[in-house]
């Protein structure tokens, strides 16, 4: 019983922490580390309401993504920063879905998912054709992204020796940021702009982003943050 009083103070002072001082609700009470889990989620479906998701998402998956997008935030927001200094907790800029936020890594990542759906290919045939289709990198954004993913074994076996996880975090975000340019600059998939159908799909550009999308779950499952294919 005295153990868990121990870490139940410690939990509440490590979250008190994030404003060096006392983290506390209206009525003077120390906040419960499940009570900032749940506001998490309440501000997170407020979140994806604004975006209209809710719309869009089942019931489901807008309980996934809520989830995901809360926890994940709270989490990443504390593994991004130096272990070794402080920083101000704040609910809106662990929400934010613009920078090195865990909002911003998760909406990136379900925006690589839905292009092999847009393409309509599955992972079967994603998987099938990584064996026997070359990765032709005649684009200087494809070779940008194509070296950011090759350098994710580096920051991991940097972390490994010092235990910095900001500097995973960092990677992260810069990993995302590059592909946003190459979204931006090659296209995957070309459609009739007249019918929206699909005249070409690029598979070397597919297997590019599903490198990508590995890449970042991996990243997510040591950061312990749960990504979503739907958001």
């Amino acid at each position: 019983m005295e153990s868990r009083c121990v870490t139940q103070k410690h939990v509440t002072d490590l979250i008190g922490s994030f404003q060096k001082k006392k983290f506390k609700t209206r009525s003077g009470e120390t906040v419960r580390l499940v009570d900032l889990l749940d506001e998490g989620v309440r501000r997170a479906e407020a979140k994806l309401k604004e975006k209209e998701r809710d719309k869009v998402l089942s019931t489901e998956e807008m309980d996934r993504a809520m989830k995901a997008v809360a926890y994940g935030c709270v989490k990443y927001a504390d593994l991004s920063h130096n272990r070794t200094k402080d920083y101000v907790f704040s609910f809106d800029k662990m929400l934010d879905d613009r920078g090195n936020t865990a909002a911003y890594l998760l909406y990136a990542y379900t925006r690589i998912r839905s292009i092999s759906r847009l393409a309509n290919v599955t992972p079967e045939q994603l998987k099938q054709s990584a064996y026997t289709k070359p990765l032709e990198l005649t684009h200087n954004a494809e070779w940008k992204l194509a070296k950011c993913v090759l350098q994710f074994s580096d920051v991991v076996v940097r972390i490994l020796n010092d235990l910095y996880m900001h500097t995973l975090c960092e990677y992260l975000y810069e990993l995302t940021t590059v592909f946003t340019d190459f979204y931006e600059n090659c296209y995957c998939v070309e459609k009739d702009k007249t019918t929206g159908e699909i005249i070409k799909v690029n598979m070397s550009r597919l297997l590019l982003c599903e490198a990508t999308a590995s890449t970042i779950n991996t990243a997510f499952h040591i950061l312990g943050v749960s990504p979503v294919d739907k958001m």
